[in-house]
């Protein structure tokens, strides 16, 4: 089946940290009713664990599964499934080469599913992405085996408590953490107030 027939169907971003190389069960549990229910898988091309998914995708016979790579070529593509190639001016091999794809999955899917080491600022990203533009996220924290799901500013706070207090501020020096969430904050204390007549909104901050 063409992406161009599978433009209606629900779309998941599945992402996560390229230090995880082993699904867990509760994540396969996920991905096999992303199959059974004939979603399109949203995949990344990278080594860790987008190959691991591609990997338990390929051994389930999934097809409705779309590769995204940045530039033409994907560097996995276990499945031989379609290749969505994302256009990119950053320098080859920066984050910001490989990030643009990423973006381009959040534009694209209805949902994410993400796994997550709880320092991972990749994945964290992606899960803020799909907040900014209104999509919900969920994040299976792998080493306290759980589930947070992401739909709004307090959410991603609670995910953010997940974190030790080194990755917190490696996070804030790779991406900026505290400007992306209170950027968040902002937008949605806006709508809040434009729904509500509410002048504030409380936002409880990680621990």
């Amino acid at each position: 089946m063409s992406s161009q027939q599978q433009g209606k169907e629900t779309k998941i971003f599945i992402s996560g940290s390229l230090s995880i190389d082993n699904l867990a069960e509760n994540v396969t549990a996920r991905l096999d009713n992303i199959i059974g229910s004939d979603f399109l898988a949203l995949v990344g091309d990278a080594y860790g664990i987008d190959s691991s998914i591609q990997k338990y995708l390929k051994v389930k016979s999934a097809v409705n599964v779309n590769i995204y790579c940045a530039g033409n070529n994907p560097r996995n593509n276990l499945g031989e499934w379609d290749v969505i190639p994302v256009t990119t001016s950053h320098k080859r091999d920066t984050r910001a080469f490989f990030s643009a794809k990423d973006l381009k999955m959040a534009d694209d899917c209805d949902y994410g599913l993400m796994i997550w080491d709880s320092k991972s600022t990749g994945t964290l990203s992606n899960v803020i992405e799909l907040l900014k533009r209104g999509k919900k996220s969920v994040v299976f924290v792998n080493k306290l085996k759980e589930f947070v799901t992401v739909k709004t500013v307090s959410d991603l706070h609670l995910l953010i408590s997940k974190m030790a207090d080194g990755s917190i501020l490696q996070a804030e020096k790779k991406i900026n953490l505290s400007e992306k969430v209170s950027f968040l904050e902002q937008g949605q204390k806006e709508m809040f107030c434009l729904g509500s007549g509410v002048s504030s909104q409380h936002f409880p901050k990680p621990q």
